[in-house]
């Protein structure tokens, strides 16, 4: 058996496959499988097509329910129940985000206004996504509202893409979506994959390790984007409750089950910060994190274990 590695632009982030073959051609065969996947759900849920099922979502905003297909609808339907978990830190509907109003660049000097700030975000609302599960449409109450994936469809391609690809064979791989992470069976000599939690000083380098298999890693962080402000550095995510960017946390590290989840618990976490992300986590069954504040210091919940 040999490991084959195929890298790839898709859904506008950097994607690895990995897959341990009997040989490259099977190898490579296999991973054009998740490949294709990906591919269609970024078809599925992207807003940067205009006949895209979330465009037309997005369209009807305020005017009337959109049908949708099972899968969209059941991904909307899994989103909504991850929202009232995380008491709508994360949120679909953060599409809504006035995004010219937030640039984070170097014209940016001052944080605006609480009330400025506020209005940035006043579409936000999970609970005004209304779903009808027998008639399978999705509405968003109020005109101006959007939503997107951009929390959770990276992770759910991941698994789409695990999916697909052991159904062609591949009974030890890794699909990897920038910072999301799905991994199966196992390394080439038998030994679970070995994965490294991205130091958020030094972006190659690595710090904790962690063993895993049958597991996904989602890493969300403040170093891909964010802006200095009297000298305190404010993440681009911002807090969908009062507008403003997050501070406190470098980054977030979820590992769980499936990637959709991992994903998604990301950003919320990171907005909860150290004391109540952790809390959160604690109290979940099968969910585990690793937090870096500000300070460089580490955080880990109750039952991981890392390599050092």
């Amino acid at each position: 058996m040999i490991l084959v590695k195929v890298q790839t632009k898709l859904m506008g982030n950097q994607f690895e496959f990995l897959a341990l073959s009997a040989n490259e051609k099977l190898g490579n065969e296999q991973i054009a499988c998740g490949i294709d996947e990906v591919k269609r759900i970024e078809r599925l849920l992207t807003t940067y097509s205009d006949d895209s099922i979330t465009n037309e979502v997005n369209r009807n905003a305020g005017i009337k329910p959109v049908e949708v297909p099972d899968e969209f609808f059941n991904l909307v339907y899994r989103a909504q129940k991850i929202s009232t978990l995380t008491q709508g830190y994360f949120d679909l509907s953060y599409g809504s985000l006035d995004k010219n109003f937030w640039n984070f660049n170097e014209s940016m000097t001052k944080l605006p206004s609480m009330q400025e700030a506020k209005k940035s975000v006043h579409l936000i609302d999970y609970r005004n996504i209304l779903l009808d599960n027998n008639a399978k449409t999705v509405f968003l109450k109020n005109k101006g509202m959007r939503i997107g994936f951009g929390g959770i469809g990276k992770g759910y391609a991941a698994d789409c893409a695990k999916r697909v690809m052991l159904e062609a064979g591949v009974n030890d791989g890794i699909v990897s979506a920038s910072g999301d992470l799905n991994a199966w069976g196992y390394q080439e000599d038998g030994s679970p994959w070995t994965v490294g939690i991205a130091n958020p000083n030094l972006k190659q380098t690595y710090f904790p390790t962690l063993n895993i298999t049958n597991k996904s890693i989602a890493t969300s962080g403040n170093y891909e984007k964010f802006v200095m402000i009297d000298n305190q550095l404010y993440s681009h995510t911002i807090n969908p409750k009062t507008g403003y960017p997050i501070k406190g946390i470098k980054s977030v590290t979820i590992i769980t089950s499936n990637a959709e989840l991992a994903d998604a618990m990301a950003t919320p976490v990171s907005i909860l910060g150290v004391n109540q992300g952790l809390n959160l986590i604690n109290q979940l069954n099968g969910i585990e994190c690793i937090l870096v504040d500000d300070n460089n210091k580490l955080f880990l919940s109750k039952n991981i274990k890392i390599v050092e």
